[in-house]
């Protein structure tokens, strides 16, 4: 009888290259894992061997720039193949043998440069490059300086030079970056950027060029066998400038339409590239491009599927395909070829081995919540996992046998209680884990109620099976006193208590409820309602409310909304954004509620005060760290440590992070 998911685990091809099975690893920003030579940093190394290791068939590294002159990068900003060309082939040569150890492939990402879209950090002095003088994505003082002939020629040209240095240091393929999101060979492709009118502008076939003038050089430098594949997105999802559309929405794409797109893949596809990587989606709509949880699972088939019916080299298809059943159904449909996992692929290296052997419950769900990867690249930090605190620094962070066991009480089965209860066993201290409530999870239960949530009850189920594998001793319905913990013979104490719901008087409270009592359905919102707060909580809410037909109003006392609180990936807060008035939510902000009198809450603005009719009253303030228990025994028991929104109020990641980092030296 032949494996479940079993069409994922065929071989393929790409040009001669064989794969051994339908996954590949999607290239994402190598933040933090390159040096200032322009090659790889033993973090980096060890990184991708960790998804070969993980059973994964193609690994693509992140972006590559192929030159540092005409789009200048401060090192290390990425990998270089040609500023400082041994260095960078005898980084890459240790990488690929790893690699290849798994037998897997490696292909290099390689990039003419992010033109307007370059991060403002990396612009210095001058003004980024572009296909015309267009301007800069974030920057409104910037205009960008158009590219000469000769300098377009001069990136080409780094484009032959980087692949033979990268085939000499054994990586099996290239993987170019790309006529997609908006980057800059994707903008010379795209007429709302490319104003030129010389060989480079005007027709499809002339914006074009550039990505076939690149493929050509590839070819003739490192031979016609040599596979090239394309990143591609058929369609751009741009409204106007810095402006996106959103899934459902009617509106005119100013970038790249499915009709053009369709035209575009078959010239290029004629031009000799062998495989298409496809998404959606650009920087001036880049929640398609880096799809927060707020999209549907597999977004990009639909347009993968369409890009496989219009050409006939292989279709690699990403964007939140982490659910085995959806990958295999597509493959077997025959709308890709391949599946290709970012994301995923951080939260759990070993995604691919866990598929194959049907254990789909041990697989740590990727929360698709961006703070970990691409939060932290756009805050200058090193690319690594909200759910994983190990990704990107692989060996620095491994989790060694304890020298001696220890008996260790874990007090909160929130996230933090059952990352250090997990941790802490695998070491193999003895565990022991108590929860006053009848489940695990803590703030992520109420968190998960809306389904564009469903991760992180995911997560919370996963934290159970790990914990019940390692033999935690979990004791549910126990609310643990001091006098508990004085009587107790431990070595260590962690208190990971969370946090509460912060409540104010409004008067009326028969109709003012918390967040948490309506998320949990302990509480009915009514048809009408009104959202006190407009943090991520407050918003998620309010787009769950509004998706079952409620009419919701928020109040928020800030200038805008997603203002509080930990910071959140700007793919996730500005698609959330957008989704309020999408979705009919009235938001009112520099507005404070007053009071809440029988059915009517009256708020003020601008010193003008209005009474709104409403069936509810919804509280999302913020919470309040519950340290009771920490302070009452921190004097009186040896060895207690206080974790998670006990210790300070914060996210997912924070809570993981710093239990993570405790547990694994204790």
């Amino acid at each position: 009888m032949g494996r479940k998911y079993g069409n994922l685990f065929e071989p393929m091809k790409i040009a001669r290259c064989e794969i051994k099975n339908r996954f590949a690893m999607a290239p994402m920003g190598p933040g933090g894992l390159c040096d200032a030579q322009g090659g790889w940093t033993q973090r980096g190394i060890q990184y991708y061997t960790e998804r070969a290791k993980g059973g994964t068939g193609l690994i693509i590294t992140g972006v590559t720039f192929v030159e540092n002159k005409v789009e200048l990068h401060p090192m290390p900003a990425m990998c270089c193949p040609t500023y400082n060309p041994v260095h960078f082939a005898r980084t890459s040569k240790e990488m690929t043998e790893r690699v290849h150890a798994y037998h897997a492939k490696i292909f290099l990402q390689l990039s003419g440069g992010f033109g307007r879209v370059t991060i403002p950090t990396n612009l210095g002095d001058v003004p980024p490059v572009a296909p015309s003088a267009i301007p800069h994505r974030w920057l409104d003082s910037i205009i960008c300086r158009e590219l000469t002939v000769d300098e377009i020629k001069y990136i080409v040209k780094k484009f032959g030079e980087s692949a033979a240095i990268a085939k000499r240091a054994g990586f099996d393929g290239i993987e170019i970056h790309a006529v997609h999101e908006g980057y800059l060979i994707d903008q010379f492709a795209i007429s709302l950027f490319n104003h030129r009118t010389d060989e480079y502008g005007g027709s499809l076939e002339n914006r074009l060029r550039f990505a076939i003038e690149i493929l050509q050089e590839i070819k003739r430098t490192c031979g016609p066998e040599y596979p090239v594949i394309l990143r591609y997105s058929p369609k751009s999802f741009i409204k106007d400038l810095r402006v996106g559309g959103l899934p459902g929405e009617t509106f005119v794409e100013k970038g790249r339409d499915i009709e053009e797109g369709m035209e575009a893949i078959k010239i290029l596809e004629k031009a000799g590239y062998d495989a298409f990587d496809v998404d959606v989606g650009s920087y001036d709509a880049w929640y398609w491009s880096h799809p927060p949880m707020y999209q549907d699972k597999g977004l990009y088939l639909k347009y993968a599927e369409m890009c496989k019916n219009a050409v006939s080299k292989p279709i690699i298809t990403a964007g939140r395909m982490d659910n085995p059943d959806l990958a295999s159904n597509a493959v077997a449909m025959g709308m890709t070829d391949m599946v290709s996992l970012g994301r995923p692929l951080l939260a759990d290296p070993f995604i691919v081995e866990k598929i194959a052997k049907n254990q789909i419950q041990k697989i740590r769900p990727c929360l698709s919540c961006q703070e970990g990867c691409m939060g932290r690249l756009q805050e200058y930090c090193s690319l690594s996992c909200a759910v994983n605190p190990a990704c990107g620094r692989e060996n620095e962070m491994l989790v060694a046998s304890a020298s001696t066991k220890k008996r260790i009480v874990v007090v909160g089965g929130g996230i933090a209680g059952c990352e250090a209860a997990r941790v802490l066993a695998l070491r193999g201290h003895e565990v022991s884990l108590f929860e006053k409530s009848q489940e695990l999870g803590g703030n992520l239960i109420p968190g998960g109620a809306p389904d564009f949530k469903e991760d992180d009850h995911a997560l919370v189920a996963w934290y159970k099976q790990e914990l019940e594998t390692l033999k935690v001793n979990i004791q549910y319905n126990i609310e643990v006193t001091p006098e508990m913990l004085k009587g107790v013979q431990t070595d260590a104490v962690i208190i990971a208590t969370g946090s509460v719901p912060k409540v104010i008087d409004l008067g009326n409270r028969n109709i003012v409820y918390t967040a948490e009592e309506v998320l949990l359905g302990k509480k009915d919102a009514g048809e009408k309602t009104v959202i006190i707060g407009g943090g991520l909580v407050g918003c998620e809410l309010a787009l769950m409310l509004s998706r079952r037909g409620k009419k919701v109003t928020i109040i928020e006392s800030m200038p805008e909304i997603l203002n509080a609180g930990a910071p959140l990936c700007h793919a996730n807060s500005s698609m959330l954004k957008d989704l309020m008035p999408f979705n009919h939510i009235e938001v009112c902000t520099m507005t404070k509620v007053l009071k809440v009198i029988d059915k009517k809450i009256v708020i003020t603005k601008e010193g003008v005060e209005e009474e709104l009719s409403v069936d509810s009253v919804i509280l999302a303030v913020g919470y309040n760290s519950n340290d009771s228990l920490y302070e009452q025994i921190k004097d009186s028991v040896d060895n207690v440590y206080l974790l998670g929104d006990a210790r300070q109020v914060s996210n997912i990641m924070y809570a993981i992070w710093d239990a993570f980092e405790l547990s694994r030296t204790l």
